[in-house]
């Protein structure tokens, strides 16, 4: 599995089972990633704080899957380009060609995919 040596945050992170972002974030839960989840109004899954804002979560972060509404996604990719974040992928849904160039500008690499079907977890 290539994620296994990487931190990994879900940007909307969700308490609702019927959400991708409760579904992504618990299957990488499950799978044993070292994963956070950020949603603006925090909450938690199984003992899996949320936390607001990416600053907030601690040590370095590898990857950001971005499961957030388009309006959201330039102060996500904002947040990852202050943080040194090296690899963002945009969920279907969760597109914006404004934040893909500002994290293709700021050298992240940015992919438009399903970062679980690309990566064998679905």
């Amino acid at each position: 599995m290539l994620y296994t040596d990487k931190k990994i945050v879900v940007f909307g992170a969700s308490q609702n089972p019927s959400k991708y972002g409760y579904k992504i974030f618990t299957s990488l839960c499950e799978q044993g990633l070292e994963v956070a989840g950020i949603n603006p109004k925090g909450g938690e899954i199984s003992g899996h704080h949320f936390y607001t804002t990416l600053a907030q979560v601690p040590g370095p972060v590898d990857v950001a899957i971005m499961v957030i509404p388009p309006a959201a996604l330039v102060s996500a990719v904002e947040q990852c380009v202050e943080a040194g974040v090296r690899e963002i992928w945009f969920q279907p849904g969760a597109r914006s060609e404004e934040a893909y160039n500002l994290a293709v500008s700021a050298g992240i690499r940015a992919i438009n995919a399903c970062f679980m079907a690309e990566n064998g977890f679905w």
